[in-house]
């Protein structure tokens, strides 16, 4: 009976043994077939209003958003990103901010960003360090310079740390204008220095977000007068510097979509009763509001 039990042990173990190897060449085989990581991501977003440092770039309304990016296992990485747009028009339309220096309608439906950088963990997993260059380009069609109104493309280098703390992430950030910025007057050097926050809570694929900057814009306004306030010598600082900022959820539905809501604002200054980020129909752009957007990665 004992020589009977040892002889099926002697099997089953010799069983065990080849279903064991039979699993593990099955493992190394479907490891071997499974496809490599996609080093070019995209994504497409749609929000009901685009907010950029807190200022509205659509005048309240929708926005469609896109972009690529490629990244290489040394760190090197570079990107497009694309969104529609409305402010260069409405600034210059009856009642805009620089209505009065321009003759005809300015068409530029689009803002084209394309960056490119150098992305290393050089402290340590989860301590990313990124060092970039990141060009705004605006396609317009009867766009006039003058000595009230800059060109709106606009170049930036910038300097981030990365952070993970457990389920905290995020980032601090700062980034300086080596041009004009954004069609204002005068202001090369202009500098935004920003912190982002997110907190995955580990419950249905929810993150909370926060973030708060603050965007210096360098520079006076040419004594010629103001575009936007008609406050000759006034300096940009006074009239444009602002802190901005969001306070958000982020939920992951899984399979590249995801969905956020927010809350977002500024303290963008009105100045003599003139608001510095205005509206043609008299509004403040840079105004507290919800948002709700909805992003697929691919």
């Amino acid at each position: 009976m004992k020589a009977l039990q040892k002889t099926a042990i002697s099997a089953a173990a010799v069983a065990l043994l080849t279903g064991l190897s039979s699993i593990s060449a099955f493992a190394e085989e479907a490891a071997a077939e499974a496809p490599e990581v996609s080093p070019i991501t995209a994504n497409v977003t749609v929000v009901n209003d685009y907010r950029y440092r807190g200022i509205s770039q659509s005048n309240f309304k929708p926005a469609i958003q896109g972009g690529f990016d490629y990244a290489h296992e040394s760190g090197f990485y570079i990107g497009n990103w694309n969104s529609s747009i409305s402010w260069i028009s409405d600034s210059t339309t009856a009642g805009g901010a620089n209505s009065a220096y321009t003759t005809k309608s300015v068409s530029a439906p689009i803002e084209m960003d394309f960056y490119a950088g150098f992305k290393k963990e050089f402290i340590g997993e989860g301590f990313a360090s990124d060092l970039g260059l990141l060009q705004y380009y605006y396609p317009t069609s009867g766009y006039p310079t003058n000595n009230a109104m800059a060109n709106p493309n606009t170049t930036e280098i910038y300097a981030a740390q990365n952070f993970t703390f457990g389920p905290l992430t995020g980032f601090a950030k700062v980034s300086y204008a080596v041009s004009t910025l954004f069609g204002n007057v005068n202001s090369s050097g202009s500098y935004y220095p920003d912190l982002t926050l997110n907190y995955d809570t580990g419950m249905y694929g929810i993150s909370v977000n926060g973030h708060v900057g603050y965007q210096y814009v360098a520079g006076s306004q040419p004594t010629g007068g103001s575009p936007k306030a008609g406050f000759p010598g006034v300096s940009n600082s006074t009239l444009y510097s602002y802190t901005d900022w969001k306070l958000g959820l982020t939920k992951d539905f899984g399979g590249g979509l995801s969905g956020s809501l927010a809350y977002v604002g500024t303290n963008a200054a009105t100045y003599q009763g003139v608001y510095s980020y205005g509206s043609p129909q008299g509004k403040n752009l840079g105004r507290s509001t919800g948002l709700i957007s909805l992003t697929k990665t691919f």
